[in-house]
């Protein structure tokens, strides 16, 4: 297991224009030949939005982007024609495929914050897609098989556990709360890379919310 601190992350956006973005992976301009993707995650951003402020329309491709609101509300626009607000609890998943463009704003009076993952698919190519999964259960796995992925949403009170998957990799971040997981303190921003996870569990500190990949190998020759 590889512990990244939140502290750790690149930061990015547009601070001027209310734009703060926190970068787990290599990104942009913060080029890290050794930290280009875990398993098929090849971004985990944490955004922070003023009201106002948002990212105009631009392209996405061959890519699998699951976006999950903290707080405040996420306005979403695409070339396909979805027009969605998405806010805490709510999980968005946008399937680029061949080609897709969006727009993502915060058009409230509030704060925004989220945490939007990228995965890469095992196949390129197809057509856009789009899901919102409003106040997505707790105990409801959600899974992105073009990425042979399902992200685990665990809203945990203090002193509860939760088994981490046993899977090939396992991508957990912590969203807010503190954990324990095979004997390291996690907090907010957090994330931990495990790769051959059996029989472990994180334990909540205090009141959390945990956000764990379970993905499997791409076996294609």
């Amino acid at each position: 297991m590889e512990v990244r601190r939140a502290g750790e992350r690149y930061r990015g956006g547009d601070p001027e224009g209310g734009i703060d973005t926190w970068h787990a992976f290599s990104f942009g301009p913060h080029y890290d030949p050794d930290n280009l993707r875990f398993g098929a995650v090849i971004a985990c951003n944490e955004e922070r939005l003023a009201p106002g402020a948002g990212f105009d329309e631009h392209p996405h491709s061959h890519t699998e982007i699951v976006t999950w609101v903290v707080e405040g509300e996420l306005t979403h626009r695409d070339s396909a024609g979805h027009e969605t607000r998405v806010g805490p609890g709510d999980l968005q998943h946008l399937s680029a495929a061949a080609g897709v463009r969006h727009v993502e704003r915060n058009d409230g009076d509030a704060p925004l914050t989220f945490v939007q993952m990228w995965l890469t698919p095992r196949e390129p190519g197809g057509d856009p897609s789009y899901g919102l999964v409003p106040g997505i259960a707790d105990a409801t796995p959600y899974a992105v098989p073009a990425a042979g992925a399902t992200l685990h949403v665990r809203r945990l009170h203090p002193g509860e556990r939760t088994a981490v998957p046993d899977a090939a990799y396992v991508y957990a971040h912590v969203v807010r709360g503190e954990v324990r997981l095979a004997g390291e303190e996690l907090g907010p921003g957090d994330a931990a890379r495990i790769t051959g996870a059996e029989g472990l569990e994180a334990v909540a500190a205090t009141p959390a919310e945990l956000l764990l990949w379970e993905m499997t190998p791409d076996e294609r020759p």
